[in-house]
């Protein structure tokens, strides 16, 4: 199979390599460089690096591979040194400690909104004690194990998520654009223990970064009469690095945000991209041996739409936040202020979750 042995450190070589419409297409959407860096470490120190990376050339001289979205400016810095280590695979632990679970029963501990609760089959909403936007909620699972989740539950829980959506537009039909936000694990900053997501409605234009990609994606249709979100799948596939199931497409991404991202688009929010939403997170978890992870699921705006968003297509985007056994923060500066640092190589993640995916 195409890519079965490629890694992060072959990237550029195999842009050049590409047909010449492929290669036009990742041009104007990244830009892929090189360097080097040369050490030079004691004799002490060879016993050590020889256990932990194999040898000691590579740390002597080290490649850097740095891709940048030129249309969004999304960056990443890869050390094939670094990436090169397979993903430990490995069930991810699921027993939680809960000293105190006060989403145990959240029609006595947690607050309803104006508009009531919506109920699903395997979660209910309440009302964010502390919000971060008028129109901010809490879908709080039945199963208070975050880990420990089923396809019928994943799909239900976005269901009821966009349910209190519409049930909050009730009361404020300017709000319009929807946020569906999972934070497991308080690695991720989930300050509860028990499994539970967020979602929120905000007036005016959406949240600046989805908004960013907008008007990313609209000028880049502008300069080029195609569409991004097409291109950009495009360019992940003939790297193998995306494919497409049950017309949901699957994107390990080259830029990613931190560890393993995962991208999903899907024209609509069907029960084939609830599916496959689902699917990537049991990779995380059943594959990948996460056991914290941030999703974020965007999508155009709810209702008539005042800016163009022609061809924005339903996103999700699932980032592995580290273990238990990790240092203590995963960003830093750098991640902050200039570009992500990542380990993990795409092309591995995207093997991984090829084979969950599509067997």
């Amino acid at each position: 199979m195409a890519g079965e042995k490629w890694r992060i450190g072959d990237l550029p070589r195999l842009a050049s390599a590409l047909q010449e419409g492929d290669k036009q297409v990742l041009e104007r959407i990244y830009d892929i460089t090189e360097s080097e860096g040369r050490t030079k470490p004691p004799p002490t120190m060879r016993p050590w690096l020889e256990e932990r990376f194999g040898g000691i050339g590579e740390v002597e001289l080290q490649r850097i591979i740095r891709v940048t979205n030129r249309v969004t400016l999304e960056e990443a810095l890869f050390n094939p040194l670094r990436a090169n280590r397979p993903i430990e695979v490995g069930p991810a632990c699921v027993a939680v400690e809960f000293d105190e679970d006060i989403l145990r029963d959240p029609l006595k501990w947690t607050p309803e909104d104006e508009f009531g609760r919506v109920r699903g089959k395997y979660c209910i909403s309440g009302s964010n004690v502390a919000k971060y936007e008028g129109l901010h909620g809490v879908v709080v699972f039945d199963e208070p194990e975050p880990l420990r989740f089923s396809r019928e539950q994943v799909s239900d829980y976005i269901d009821t998520g966009l349910a209190w959506a519409e049930r909050a537009r009730s009361t404020d039909p300017e709000a319009r654009h929807f946020l569906f936000m999972w934070n497991c694990g308080e690695r991720a900053g989930a300050s509860l223990p028990h499994g539970h997501a967020q979602v929120m409605v905000g007036r005016h234009m959406h949240y600046s970064k989805i908004e960013h990609l907008r008007r990313c994606a609209v000028s880049y249709r502008q300069c080029y009469q195609s569409s991004y979100f097409d291109d950009l799948y495009r360019v992940h596939s003939c790297l193998a690095c995306g494919f497409d199931k049950g017309g949901v497409r699957v994107l390990a991404h080259l830029t990613p945000v931190k560890e393993k991202e995962v991208l999903v688009m899907g024209a609509d929010l069907s029960q084939s991209f609830k599916d496959r939403v689902y699917e990537v997170l049991a990779c995380f978890r059943d594959d990948m041996g996460v056991n914290s992870f941030n999703l974020a699921l965007v999508m155009p705006p709810l209702g008539e739409p005042i800016e163009d968003w022609i061809g924005f297509p339903v996103i999700a985007r699932l980032v592995d936040r580290g273990g238990t056994k990790t240092a203590p923060s995963d960003i830093g500066t750098m991640e902050l202020y200039a570009a992500s640092v990542i380990s993990s190589d795409p092309f591995e993640v995207a093997r991984v979750v090829r084979r969950a995916l599509t067997g």
